[in-house]
């Protein structure tokens, strides 16, 4: 029990600082840059460069609450003014509280129009919750939350275009789907004033496996490259820089080093865990340390050395109960 709780803890540690990492390099502009030119379309006709452009510098990573009432705050200037922007948290004060991965706004290339982009990762697909309802109450929240901020009053025609992009590693496939607004016509031709395009999610799925080179795999191979455990470092930072033009320095370097490692690392302690599940089972069915050896492929010391560790376990773990 102490070292599955050890093994518990190791692992939501290196999770929590594989979150980190993959934020920070989701958030470099010129992984945003790739991310937009696919995604949205004002931008799929410039150079990632030209899109960089775009990005405005506040970037907001990890740092602006979800919560209704919460993502904005409002201060007064000296002339009596109120000025109402995003809330930002510290994160020694945000535990418990639910914060957008990365946030920040982009505007046209005519400079006119800013759009709201949210950046989501996600090691998996989640199995707690329907990934989809998230990314609906997100995108809500980033419309809801320009009243006052982008807006004033009644002039909801100011209302700027949220983006929120999911993105989900470790996936079987290249998967990529977009959910926006529809207007289906029951009842006469009416032509309702608005726009159909302010909400906007989309759902990207990651491979480990690279991708193949085109057009059609051109974001999931470099969400792949960045993520991917099964790409080496110089093939990681051959692509990046032949491919896309990144240039990667010593810190970025450094980054995709450290969140690779530490992938790794909770891939192989999590398939410890699994087969060490699986040894204790097979000999609670009965198998003997032969065919538990043979399935597992450890060694007959090593199975022993399982066993007596669960039984340590349980039986601390009864006689603090008694």
């Amino acid at each position: 029990m102490e070292a599955d709780l050890k093994n518990t803890l190791i692992l939501a540690d290196d999770e929590t600082q594989y979150d980190i990492y993959a934020r920070d390099l989701l958030a470099r502009k010129c992984i945003l840059a790739h991310i937009l030119r696919s995604t949205v379309d004002e931008f799929q006709e410039l150079s990632p460069d030209e899109v960089e452009d775009c990005i405005e510098d506040e970037i907001y990573v990890g740092v602006v609450p979800t919560e209704p009432g919460l993502t904005n705050r409002g201060q007064t200037t000296a002339g009596g003014d109120k000025i109402v922007g995003l809330n930002t948290v510290q994160s020694e004060k945000q535990e418990g509280l639910a914060v957008f991965d990365i946030l920040f706004y982009v505007r046209t290339r005519d400079g006119v129009s800013r759009i709201i982009i949210n950046v989501e990762a996600q090691k998996d697909e989640p199995s707690g919750y329907d990934i989809l309802n998230r990314a609906i109450f997100y995108v809500s929240r980033l419309v809801s939350s320009q009243k006052e901020r982008d807006f004033k009053g009644k002039k909801y025609d100011d209302l700027k275009r949220v983006y929120s992009i999911w993105i989900c590693m470790n996936m079987d496939e290249c998967i990529w789907n977009y959910v926006h607004l529809t207007n289906d016509s029951i009842l006469s031709d009416h032509t309702w004033k608005g726009k159909l395009d302010l909400l906007n999610i989309v759902l990207l799925g990651v491979p480990d496996e690279l991708p193949k080179r085109g057009r059609k795999y051109r974001l999931h191979r470099l969400l792949s490259t960045l993520f991917s455990v099964d790409v080496k470092p110089n093939e990681r930072i051959d692509i990046l820089e032949n491919e896309y033009h990144i240039a990667t320095g010593t810190e970025f370097r450094e980054e995709l080093d450290s969140m690779c490692n530490l992938s790794q690392g909770i891939l192989e302690l999590g398939e410890t865990r699994e087969k060490e599940r699986l040894i204790v089972n097979m000999d609670l069915e009965g198998f003997t340390l032969d065919v538990i050896s043979r399935v597992t492929g450890e060694t007959v010391e090593k199975i022993k050395s399982v066993l007596e560790k669960h039984k340590m376990a349980v039986l601390k773990s009864v006689n603090q109960k008694q």
